[in-house]
């Protein structure tokens, strides 16, 4: 095979993208949600609240070591997993319900790598200057200031990597503690390799990837076909108003020459038959603010995250020229099959108010109301009784049969609490607690204590004689009054 006859590459090299600033309600919209969400991210594991005992003081803490997690008052304990797998379906259907309504309002503005993209983005602008300026930079040889400056770009980046990754770890422990510990070279390895895996692909994801992680890494663009339709609102251009294109001035001088030329051969043209220009001027504005680097003008793509910042560039340009807004707007595909024919436009909530939106809000209402109960009715005292099988009972030297439990109680306060054991049965039946003296026992805070149980019928008595008798083990907190029921079955002879 000769070179000409060589297939041509699959790949190409990224083009770097200098996104345009630009000003408007969306971008401030945009900057609002990353100041906002920024902040909850790296403010939070810093927010204290009393726990009592051992426990750190941490409002959100991801304890880790005793498979817990805490927010706020609530505490979510290994056998309540099913409140954090309700959390995540929440989260889908929230994510399902948004861009079958609005599109990819989650990539556009509240995603991390939109978010962290757009902060690197803002220093990139500080220190570099706008789009021109930057590809200047770009393209001038390496001298003094071009390394000056790039330096202190990727200083500044690396900085709020560090922040970003440090934050990460702050999730997983008392953060004073953590902190402390880092700074003085005692925090356990994986701080150490946590914060550098997280500081390195924040710093080249956001600083160098950028839309490449959004159309090659990420799967959503691929998924989200699925959960939109013709009624779902995105950003779209109104081409049956903007074309022809062109440059404004000289459009209106196009049309006004034809009908002079017209005119002068004694033709009168109708103003129906002449050359109307679209309200597009062919600036490229949208193009140059766009962070993928697209042109929305070409309908609907896969990179499109629907930032709405060349929504800003658009009304922007048409005021200038004296047209109307909207040229670029949020809008549905069936409000252009309603426009070009001259219908009214379709109003917002019909396309929002829609069987597939408000089947999403239903599901995700209905896992959130069963959460929700299901914190509210959970008990405060856990406890599980499973029967000991080998041996299924014991035959002590006075006839007496005994059999064992392990019971297993968890102490979900801040303290240590005093808790009793007693067997509620249709019979008499002697209970003793290994270690212990009397019924009752010491449950350590925040823990599970695991005590063998002992029940004793004796040698003449009903439950000895019979094959299964069923009873009920109370165990209660002696200091709030709280009780939690277990039935069980008490193994005898079987005569």
């Amino acid at each position: 095979m000769t070179a000409s006859e060589q297939p041509p590459s699959l790949y190409a090299s990224r083009e770097p993208i200098f996104p345009k600033r630009v000003s408007g309600p969306y971008r401030r919209l945009k900057w609002i949600i990353m100041i906002v969400t920024l902040g909850i991210y790296y403010v939070t594991p810093w927010i204290r609240w009393d726990r009592g005992g051992s426990l750190a003081d941490q409002a959100v803490l991801i304890d880790l070591a005793n498979r817990r997690f805490f927010f706020f008052w609530i505490e979510i304990w290994p056998h309540e997993f099913y409140f954090v797998a309700g959390l995540l379906i929440m989260a889908g259907l929230g994510l399902f319900l948004f861009t079958s309504a609005l599109g990819r309002v989650w990539c556009g503005y509240a995603c991390p790598q939109t978010v962290w993209t757009d902060l690197f983005i803002l220093v990139e602008r500080w220190i570099e200057g706008d789009r021109n300026a930057r590809i200047r930079l770009l393209r001038r040889k390496w001298d003094a200031r071009k390394a000056r400056l790039r330096v202190t770009k990727w200083a500044a980046w690396l900085a709020i990597a560090l922040a970003t990754g440090g934050a990460w770890v702050f999730y997983f422990a008392d953060a004073p503690t953590l902190l402390r510990d880092l700074a003085t070279f005692e925090a356990p390895l994986v701080a150490y390799s946590t914060v550098a895996i997280l500081t390195a692909t924040t710093f080249v994801f956001g600083g160098f990837m950028r839309e490449q992680v959004c159309i090659y890494m990420c799967p959503w663009p691929r998924i989200q076909a699925a959960m939109m339709d013709e009624d779902t609102i995105t950003v779209a251009y109104r081409s049956w108003r903007g074309e022809p294109r062109g440059r404004h001035r000289r459009r209106h001088a196009e049309v006004a020459e034809t009908t002079h030329a017209a005119d002068a051969i004694g033709q009168r043209v109708a103003p129906a038959d002449a050359p109307r220009p679209g309200d597009c001027i062919d600036c490229n504005a949208c193009v140059n603010v766009c962070p993928m680097g697209i042109d929305i003008r070409d309908g609907q793509q896969l990179e499109c995250i629907t930032c709405a910042l060349c929504i800003d560039a658009c009304n922007e340009i048409m005021d200038k020229v004296g047209q109307p807004r909207g040229l670029i707007d949020y809008m549905a595909l069936t409000d252009e099959v309603h426009e070009t024919a001259g219908k009214p436009p379709i109003p917002v909530w019909r396309h929002v108010l829609r069987p597939r939106t408000i089947l999403y809000t239903v599901l995700w209402a209905g896992v959130g109301a069963g959460l929700l109960a299901a914190l509210m009715l959970r008990e405060d005292i856990s406890v599980t009784v499973a029967p000991i099988r080998n041996p299924v009972y014991i035959t002590l030297s006075d006839g007496t049969i005994r059999n064992a439990y392990d019971v297993r109680m968890r102490n979900k306060h801040g303290e240590d609490r005093p808790y009793r054991v007693t067997v509620e049965a249709q019979m008499p039946l002697e209970v003793a607690l290994e270690g212990a003296r009397g019924d009752t026992v010491m449950v350590p805070a925040d823990s599970t204590m695991l005590q063998r149980l002992y029940i004793m019928a004796g040698p003449d008595s009903t439950a000895a004689r019979s094959e299964l008798t069923g009873l009920s083990i109370r165990v209660e907190d002696t200091a709030s009054g709280e009780s939690v029921i277990k039935d069980t079955v008490f193994t005898g002879r079987g005569e």
